[in-house]
């Protein structure tokens, strides 16, 4: 599943190719997608102007004229892919996803005066809602906890958050009315920086450990960005460049592998913790 920098690097490729752009015409081959998508979607599409592309979380929104909006969310397979003058090469501008564009699974296509987007999704877990006012869209995310990046997911916040809490720091850090945008990948390498174990209770995170949560949440995420998202299965932007933060993985991964940390003799492990692999240094993650 996308994160919160690869949900990134697919807005700053987009948003090179189709901003001020209009969409002609749309074509809904199936609407079966984890939500149904509206079934008269295609009459608020077309002829809409795209003014904008933002990201909230892992939501990709295409801001038009009249202030109403586009959501997308890519699920666990969901990619987007720029097909210009015919030419399937090098279509992709999201994640896990092939060099071409895949010849099933096109569920939605929007067509512009000289290229057109696709959404591809086997899986079926992403979705696409037409939003018809700011005050709607502010609802839609009214429940998401601040993102890693952003000033009010500080100390203060996440200490009260955590007080009292019997879950765990993993399963707190996945969910996104606590912190919104991180999945299981960069949730592990978070917790293998800030030298905590995933199965710590949230109750048990001291103030030390708060500021290591936060100072390593913004550094990971950061990273992660600059370097164009991780390369799981062939991530690429626009330009058919691979993410490249999967080379900096510490943790996730690695099972069986030696720890990075210097003077540290321990191996990554991976143990699952709610149906989902996790990797660590139980040596020194305390």
């Amino acid at each position: 599943m996308p994160e919160l920098p690869e949900v990134e690097i697919i807005k700053k490729s987009l948003k090179k190719n189709v901003l001020f752009k209009k969409i002609d015409n749309v074509l809904i081959k199936n609407r079966n997608l984890r939500f149904k998508i509206q079934r008269n979607i295609k009459k608020f599409l077309i002829g809409k102007k795209i003014t904008n592309i933002t990201r909230r979380s892992k939501y990709l929104i295409v801001h038009f004229e009249q202030d109403c909006f586009l959501i997308f969310h890519f699920g666990m397979s969901g990619t987007l892919h720029l097909i210009r003058n015919k030419n399937i090469h090098q279509t992709n501008l999201s994640f896990y996803n092939s060099k071409t564009l895949p010849k099933k699974h096109n569920h939605v296509e929007l067509f512009f005066s000289n290229f057109k987007l696709i959404y591809n999704d086997p899986r079926r877990f992403g979705y696409l809602k037409f939003i018809f006012s700011f005050n709607e869209l502010n609802f839609f995310f009214n429940n998401m906890g601040p993102e890693p990046l952003d000033s009010n997911f500080n100390f203060n916040y996440l200490k009260k958050k955590l007080k009292g809490k019997k879950k765990n720091i993993k399963n707190l850090l996945l969910d996104q009315k606590f912190v919104s945008g991180l999945g299981n990948i960069y949730v592990n390498e978070i917790l293998f920086y800030s030298k905590i174990n995933p199965h710590l209770k949230g109750k048990k995170i001291d103030d030390f450990k708060i500021k290591k949560i936060i100072k390593y949440s913004n550094e990971v995420v950061e990273k992660a960005i600059k370097k164009g998202g991780s390369t799981i299965r062939d991530f690429k932007n626009s330009k058919g460049e691979m993410g490249l933060f999967q080379n900096e993985f510490k943790v996730y991964n690695r099972e069986n592998r030696n720890c990075v940390r210097k003077k540290c003799s321990g191996k990554i492990e991976r143990v699952i913790i709610s149906n989902r692999s996790t990797f660590l240094c139980k040596y020194c993650q305390k």
